[in-house]
């Protein structure tokens, strides 16, 4: 029988060999490590200038934290992509973009089919409710005076969107001063009534504003309505299109971080992280 004596070297020798089997320490300026590769926190600079310019210096740790997490998902679709052939690997570090758009590609079915756009209609009708509005045009001026001479002008049979160019000084004058189709709340409530008051091809005395002086010229009342089908059609494609997209890209993501051996060093990072991968980081 060993003696304690006689253990204590076989002892010493089992601990050198554990130590030696650690991993090493990640470099100062890794922040995190994708299946064994190290991603520098240089890297993360860069991805948060490009997205939020200089101001990035003085964002909290929660909006970094975000960003940070946005960064590595980012990374982690880049390198799902590379994997399943869809991107090379040489142009992997520059287009993320592009590493996104062909997973979005691969997965999701190129448009949504006439019953799935039926389905969402019926299911979103409120939605597509359109109250009663009307197709509006404005001329604005700084002054009274330019305002009535801009009536008179109207009045004496020149076009109302001629004048707009020539004299408005507010949005869309160009276009002659084409406002385009308003809702009762999306117009001043001093000015809703005077408004829907007036009739197509109606122009309105010259109105007061605390920044100006408007004439208003309703070009035709549209009445309360429900987008037909085939009007919101597109819009409905573009919708599902997104939803399906956003979850594609959820699924993508949680693949990715399942997949792939992600460790975050937070201790690495200049500011407190409490983002998603928070689980996950090593010390």
């Amino acid at each position: 029988m060993r003696t304690a004596a006689g253990l204590a070297p076989t002892l010493g020798f089992a601990l050198l060999a554990a130590a030696c089997q650690r991993a090493p320490a990640p470099p100062p300026d890794a922040v995190a490590e994708i299946g064994g590769t190290a991603v520098r926190y240089a890297e993360f600079e860069r991805y948060v200038k490009r997205d939020v310019g200089d101001t990035g210096s003085v964002l909290g740790s929660d909006v970094l934290s975000e960003l940070f997490d946005q960064f590595m998902d980012e990374r982690l679709l880049t390198r799902l992509a590379v994997d399943r052939g869809l991107i090379s690997g040489s142009a992997a570090g520059a287009a993320p973009r592009r590493a996104i758009d062909a997973l979005l590609e691969a997965g999701l079915p190129r448009e949504p089919g006439d019953a799935e756009v039926a389905r969402y209609y019926q299911a979103h009708r409120a939605e597509l409710e359109r109250p009663e509005r009307v197709r509006l045009r404005q001329i604005l001026t700084q002054e009274r005076q330019a305002a009535e001479e801009a009536r008179r002008e109207v009045a004496a049979g020149t076009p109302f969107e001629e004048v707009a160019r020539k004299l408005s000084k507010g949005p869309n004058a160009a276009a002659g001063g084409d406002q385009g189709e308003l809702a009762r709340s999306d117009l001043p409530p001093s000015f809703a009534d005077l408004i829907f008051s007036l009739k197509p091809g109606e122009v309105s005395p010259v109105v007061p504003a605390e920044y100006g002086f408007h004439v208003f010229q309703v070009v035709d009342h549209l009445p309360a309505e429900v987008v037909p089908l085939e009007s919101a059609r597109p819009e409905i494609a573009a919708k599902l299109r997104q939803e399906g997209a956003d979850r594609l890209l959820r699924s993508l993501v949680q693949e990715a971080r399942s997949h792939y051996n992600v460790k975050v060093y937070e201790r690495n990072l200049p500011f407190g992280y409490q983002g998603s991968y928070h689980a996950k980081k090593t010390r």
